[in-house]
């Protein structure tokens, strides 16, 4: 598959350690049976995004090992304890030197956001100057479509673990929000007690 197929790829964030899960990389966290970074690029696929980047970090070798992650592209994060703001990083700088006009954004600990919000937010792509965000009941959350015009600016700000943040309140008024309450949890699996989302 040709880079030119799709302005958009996907863009996943695996990389977190599950510090509050005892330590266990949230990317093999099982779910209807395959671990959650299987499961998140299928949704992403689904979707409609033809190629993925899968940022990796904790336990990356042991993914490799149990995923199937065919056709995506992987990539290492060795700062991934850091914070998710390092993976959006690497994430976005194996976007840069590609044709991709935008970056959707989705977070691998997020199994209650389906193919159905992140085809709507996909669908408020409008060229590289694009910021579109899944809202819930109009508050913003993810996923978030990033247009590569904006790249640059989020890399910048991106530190710890708040990501995009700061960069998203500083262009709020530049935000399409596309309301995904009706087709989508946004929980995160942060907790044990988050474990109970999972199938």
């Amino acid at each position: 598959m040709t880079d030119n197929q799709d302005p958009i790829a996907g863009l996943l964030l695996a990389a977190g350690g599950g510090r509050r899960l005892g330590g266990r990389p949230k990317a093999l966290l099982e779910h209807r049976g395959r671990p959650l970074v299987e499961h998140a690029v299928g949704v992403l696929r689904a979707a409609g995004c033809t190629r993925v980047h899968v940022v990796l970090g904790a336990g990356a070798d042991a993914v490799r090992e149990r995923a199937v992650l065919d056709g995506c592209v992987l990539v290492d994060n060795p700062e991934w304890a850091e914070g998710m703001g390092s993976s959006l990083r690497a994430g976005l700088d194996s976007l840069s030197g590609t044709d991709a006009r935008a970056a959707l954004v989705v977070l691998v600990d997020q199994p209650g956001i389906g193919p159905a919000a992140v085809a709507r937010v996909l669908g408020g792509y409008r060229d590289e100057r694009s910021l579109v965000s899944a809202a819930y009941d109009g508050v913003r959350g993810h996923p978030v479509l990033f247009g590569a015009a904006h790249w640059a600016g989020i890399a910048a700000s991106a530190t710890g673990d708040r990501g995009a943040r700061a960069y998203l309140r500083a262009h709020d008024e530049a935000i399409t929000l596309v309301e995904c309450g009706d087709v989508a949890e946004p929980y995160d699996i942060d907790t044990e007690a988050d474990l109970v989302h999972l199938e």
